[in-house]
């Protein structure tokens, strides 16, 4: 394998859809790494600051090619990878990128590195909780009438709806223009849908828990904030937590909880 050159050596490309992007984005640069971010929207982009050393791009990536592509142009003359490392910082549930990342950085001979989001453990208190490994399963685990919130993203809740169409189907999705026609398209009525940010504390989860009658939640089992944040309001309110398993990461990927990201990637050579 060629090695990067000396420029090349002290750049990373990270890509995150993830609340610990800006934070990592932070300490990378703290280190003396010279930085791209790529995020799917121009919102996500606002939350990183501006340094000399930070690039932040955004707009999704269509597939191998697309990656492939993006890396030979910024390899330009020199041989070796593009970046000393990419930093793969998605979604968990975000399969589609992460597996076409595993795919391109292999082909182009680019080393890679997946973040990987900490398990969140369930209290040991009242939790019911209950784990999905497909949506399929909610047909058996719904009762008829029962008041189901969907906070799984709303690309996923036309697939949910049709698998417990027994149920009274809830949703909380993202703010977003696309998100609402998702779940309009999927036939939830808009007096049943809520559109915000998701919050660390969940008073307006809770609020809207408790406004709506729900009996049972389905969220995804995406480890951080979101996943304990349902897990204290279901435990406060006595509801039952539906998990949908998260997915298996993609297969030759060093996948690194973030002290041992870190000290993996540690300092850019001099």
């Amino acid at each position: 394998m060629h090695q990067p050159s000396p420029d090349q050596a002290r750049r990373l490309w990270l890509l995150s859809g993830t609340g610990e992007g800006p934070p990592l984005a932070a300490q990378l640069l703290a280190l003396g790494w010279r930085l791209r971010v790529s995020v799917v929207t121009p919102a996500a982009a606002l939350a990183y600051r501006p340094h000399p050393h930070l690039e932040v791009r955004w707009g999704a990536l269509h597939g191998v090619q697309d990656i492939l592509a993006m890396l030979r142009s910024d390899s330009g003359p020199a041989a070796g990878p593009a970046f000393r490392w990419v930093v793969d910082a998605t979604h968990p549930f975000a399969t589609e990128i992460s597996h076409n990342l595993s795919a391109a950085c292999g082909q182009a001979g680019q080393p890679l590195l997946r973040l990987q989001r900490p398990a969140v453990l369930p209290d040991a208190g009242a939790l019911q909780t209950e784990h999905l490994r497909e949506l399929p399963e909610l047909a058996q685990r719904v009762d008829r009438g029962e008041r189901l919130l969907l906070a799984i993203g709303a690309r996923r809740l036309a697939e949910a709806v049709g698998h417990s169409q027994q149920a009274l189907h809830h949703a909380r999705v993202l703010p977003q223009a696309a998100a609402l026609r998702l779940a309009m398209a999927a036939g939830l009525p808009a007096e049943r849908v809520a559109c915000l940010r998701p919050t660390v504390e969940g008073r307006i989860e809770s609020g809207l828990c408790r406004h709506w009658g729900i009996e049972t939640v389905c969220c995804r089992q995406s480890g951080g904030v979101g996943e304990a944040m349902w897990q204290q309001v279901c435990s406060d309110l006595g509801l039952r937590l539906l998990l949908l398993v998260r997915p298996a990461e993609p297969a030759g990927v060093a996948c690194l909880p973030l002290p041992e990201l870190l000290v993996s990637l540690g300092r850019p050579p001099a």
